[in-house]
């Protein structure tokens, strides 16, 4: 089985992360400043589409390669985490709020702002793959992040309080 987020990390590093590298600081450059058709016309970008099973989701693709395009790093803990560290935020609860009702450009958006507050670096993987899904589940799961716990596990999720048959007893 193949792990997405080392595969969204690999990319990012041989792609446009390896800051030793012209090309990769270059594409990299590109990528940042890029429109939607300008992402989708690299060649490079294909590759990681149909590594991550993204072909039939291009939107999901520009929002992924225009938020990796602007990390410099990778390191240093999930990004919620990180901007979530200390007594006072990072990024302040009602940005973060914000943030997480985003969808589509505006979540770039707004992702690419935050990034230089962490010196653009968080774990690659883990943001790549959040953004590849971005739905009600991640979001819990980069809320609880962001306020320094561990989101609850799948199990516990599935798990009810109470069933109707307890109710009924």
């Amino acid at each position: 089985m193949i792990d997405l987020r080392q595969t969204i990390r690999n990319w990012w590093w041989t792609q446009i992360g390896n800051r030793d590298s012209s090309a990769a600081r270059a594409r990299a450059a590109r990528l940042n400043r890029a429109d939607p058709v300008a992402v989708l016309a690299e060649r490079s970008v294909y590759e990681l589409a149909r590594d991550t099973g993204l072909i039939d989701r291009p939107e999901t693709l520009v929002l992924l390669v225009q938020v990796l395009a602007a990390v410099r790093s990778d390191g240093g803990g999930p990004l919620p985490r990180r901007l979530g560290q200390g007594d006072t935020p990072i990024l302040s609860p009602l940005r973060f709020e914000r943030l997480l009702r985003a969808e589509g450009a505006e979540l770039a958006t707004l992702i690419r702002r935050a990034l230089p507050m962490v010196d653009r670096t968080c774990d690659v993987g883990a943001l790549g793959a959040d953004l590849r899904s971005w739905d009600d589940k991640t979001r819990a799961a980069w809320a609880f992040r962001y306020h320094g716990a561990s989101p609850p596990s799948p199990a516990a999720a599935d798990t009810p309080a109470n069933t109707d048959e307890e109710t009924e007893a």
